[in-house]
């Protein structure tokens, strides 16, 4: 069986990847903070006859992190693919004129530092078995500057900037990295599910080759769906 870990695995879009990562047969361990949250998930999964483990951990703790990983290696082996979904960070969007380098460190600590941590954590063993999937979820400011999402676009346009990087540098060896944007405020049950983008998710990862991907596909500014 293989394993894919949630970094910032919450009751939306990461619980809606777990269930469909698992229903191909994937165990998931789910990182976020709130361990109460991850047991209510790993619970819902098991419902659907997924398994899956809680691994709390505060993303900003290099330390935290780094134990969780090994306590996923220690009870799973090899992880197959790393997903990286967390919340935005401390504060909420802030147009470009109101954010303060307390607030851009913030959003950079949480995406881009995040992220590296991350990586680190599953990359030397990838790079070993010349195998594995890194998948980046971010928003439409990864790609565009808006205007009410100044921090966050600062952090995430950096971050789409290390993932397409880490695809071009790791493609040639065997890993597959990717990164989906979003241009939707998620809600279940409409045309932004975190079930449909999910799907978007699993498909761009079985394809195995597009670096990159948007969701819905084609969304620029003048449509994502609020």
């Amino acid at each position: 069986m293989k394993t894919i870990a949630i970094v910032g695995a919450g009751p939306g879009l990461g619980l809606s990847i777990a269930k469909k990562f698992g229903a191909h047969g994937f165990r998931a361990a789910l990182i976020s903070r709130n361990a109460d949250k991850l047991n209510n998930l790993v619970e819902e999964l098991a419902v659907l006859g997924i398994e899956a483990a809680a691994f709390p951990a505060d993303l900003y703790n290099k330390e935290q992190l780094t134990a969780a990983f090994q306590d996923i290696k220690d009870n799973y082996g090899f992880i197959d693919v790393l997903e990286f979904s967390p919340a935005s960070g401390s504060y909420p969007p802030t147009p470009a004129t109101q954010v303060t380098e307390q607030i851009a460190l913030d959003a950079f600590q949480s995406q881009v530092i995040g992220a590296i941590r991350s990586v680190e954590q599953v990359l030397p063993e990838m790079l070993e078995k010349k195998t594995g999937a890194i998948l980046f979820t971010t928003g439409l400011s990864s790609l565009y500057p808006i205007p009410m999402m100044g921090n966050m676009g600062i952090a995430l346009s950096g971050l789409r900037n290390y993932a397409m990087n880490l695809h071009s540098d790791l493609a040639p060896q065997g890993i597959y990295v990717a990164h989906l944007a979003i241009g939707a405020f998620i809600r279940p049950g409409t045309a932004a599910d975190p079930d449909l983008i999910a799907d978007a998710w699993y498909n761009l990862y079985a394809g195995g080759i597009e670096a990159e991907g948007t969701f819905p596909q084609g969304v620029t500014p003048a449509t994502i769906l609020w």
